[in-house]
């Protein structure tokens, strides 16, 4: 069956939106036709070769839909079913899950490396992107990619669930574990960035800083919890130190990605304050500090895969946020497109103007 997908051909090469064909579910696996799927910035890193798949590759891991078929041995969703994507499915057995640690499981991303789909002109081989091709009208993903839907969520909203939300509330929630009356500074207002302001206010944070280089999001960043706004300068930490009684906050959480950014966030942060960097940078991006302040901040700096989430304990905890009005999924999407969407949606991430763009099916 042939079905419309947004295509990667090759690291670096414009996103072709063109006709797959998929097969049918195999053993263990699941189709799901989707409802809605985000537009994050690591799929933009994908395109760019910043992280490195197989390609050609459907891209798009962050999306939700109904099941359409499943394959044999598949008992936890059935056709009809409302499912939110899990694009890195845990193992189990390695090491990592031993010790609870799910996130950084070795084996998660091993079916990135599988053939999902191809071409429906050519032929050629097409590889599922973070495992679970989401820029498509529907997709084919092992029954572990694939979670129930909470009760009460949209399935267009839930798909946010996938990746912007997890990672944005578990960096807050399970990273930097911040405390009630506590200060915080998030850099970045795209869509990790609205959903670590909105989980800081969940968590009672006193002061929240929102940081970003457009004047243009102070909005949004207030509507999602900001006490605070700071358009991004030389001068970050010094403003954030002087909201905060000269202080800097007790926690920084960093959503970008760059060098600059992770050392400004450090900056911002109190003597023995706690810096999590959420953000994924290059290579290239190298982060220096010099040995007598590290001793003499005691400040914190630790990095955050997937917010530290566990998503079918962290799911149904969400979904009761989202259900009392907490947490609102909407103010994550700046802008709803089509499929044919991606590639400016892409673009805008580029120029540092996107908060969330959600393809709608």
């Amino acid at each position: 069956m042939a079905v419309r997908a947004a295509v990667l051909p090759a690291v670096g090469a414009p996103l072709e939106i063109t006709g797959v064909d998929l097969p049918e579910p195999g053993p263990g696996e699941v189709r799901v036709r989707l409802a809605a799927a985000g537009v994050c910035h690591s799929d933009l890193s994908l395109s760019d070769g910043t992280m490195r798949v197989p390609v050609p590759a459907v891209l798009g891991h962050e999306g939700a839909g109904t099941v359409a078929a499943v394959g044999e041995d598949v008992t936890h969703v059935a056709p009809g079913d409302g499912v939110v994507l899990n694009w890195a499915p845990s193992c189990g057995a390695c090491p990592a899950c031993g010790r609870g640690e799910v996130w950084l499981c070795a084996h998660a991303l091993d079916g990135a490396a599988r053939v999902h789909a191809r071409r429906a002109d050519d032929g050629t081989e097409l590889h599922p992107g973070l495992n679970v091709a989401a820029f498509a009208e529907e997709t084919v993903v092992p029954g572990a990619c694939v979670l129930p839907a909470p009760d009460g969520v949209p399935l267009a909203d839930a798909a946010l669930l996938g990746c912007a939300v997890l990672t944005g509330y578990g960096a807050v929630h399970h990273s930097a574990r911040v405390r009630e009356g506590e200060t915080v500074a998030v850099f970045g207002v795209g869509g990790v960035g609205l959903a670590a302001l909105q989980s800081a206010r969940i968590a009672g944070a006193a002061t929240i800083v929102a940081v970003d280089v457009s004047p243009e999001k102070e909005e949004l960043a207030r509507a999602a919890g900001a006490t605070e706004y700071v358009v991004a300068s030389d001068t970050t930490a010094r403003q954030i130190r002087a909201l905060t009684g000269k202080q800097g906050v007790d926690v920084a959480v960093e959503c970008v990605g760059r060098a600059s950014t992770i050392r400004t966030a450090w900056e911002s942060t109190r003597r023995g304050g706690r810096t999590t960097v959420v953000g994924i940078g290059g290579k290239e991006e190298k982060v220096s500090f010099n040995a007598l302040e590290i001793f003499h901040w005691g400040r914190t700096l630790a990095g955050c895969v997937y917010g530290n989430s566990d998503p079918g304990r962290d799911l149904p905890v969400l979904a009761g946020h989202i259900r009392s009005g907490a947490f609102d999924l909407g103010a994550l999407v700046t802008e709803r497109i089509t499929l044919d969407g991606i590639p400016a949606a892409f673009d805008t991430m580029i120029a540092g103007k996107g908060g969330r763009a959600l393809v709608v099916f």
